[in-house]
């Protein structure tokens, strides 16, 4: 795969605006912890590499366990999350796939009872703010960096 260009040089009124909603994400109160989730998990979901690889490398710099990050593929079978995690988890699957879950009621509610409704906004926002992301590194190719020594043997 090769980039195709950078969207960052090709248009940067608009690479300011995304950054502006990645700013008011990072300064939201929200916890790292979820908004490390938040990230990782709509980024596996839309099949990010660039994004993925950014996310997991941050989770463990900021002390996430090796196996929160790599269940987090499959967080439905893993005891590994709390429950607020999961009712996140359960939201950003479900706002991520908006097409095809069209947000139900049954996603809503387990958020609702450990999130005020200014804090789901936040989430939410997040939430989208990394599906932009991840629509313009997958649309636009970016690659991410291959780390020294990770290629299989």
């Amino acid at each position: 795969m090769h980039p195709r260009f950078n969207f960052a040089k090709a248009s940067p009124d608009s690479y300011k605006a995304v950054v502006a909603l990645e700013n008011f994400v990072q300064s939201s109160g929200l916890e790292r912890r979820f908004i490390h989730l938040i990230k990782l998990r709509a980024s596996q979901i839309n099949g990010c590499a660039y994004c993925v690889d950014m996310h997991v490398k941050e989770a463990r710099h900021d002390g996430l366990s090796e196996q929160w990050i790599n269940l987090m593929c499959v967080w439905w079978e893993s005891p590994v999350y709390d429950d607020r995690e999961r009712a996140l988890l359960r939201w950003v699957d479900s706002v991520t796939k908006i097409a095809q879950t069209g947000i139900p009621d049954s996603d809503y509610e387990p958020l609702k009872q450990h999130f005020s409704e200014e804090e789901i906004v936040k989430i939410t926002v997040a939430i989208a703010t990394i599906n932009v992301w991840n629509r313009l590194a997958v649309g636009f190719r970016s690659q991410h960096p291959v780390d020294a020594g990770s290629k299989a043997a």
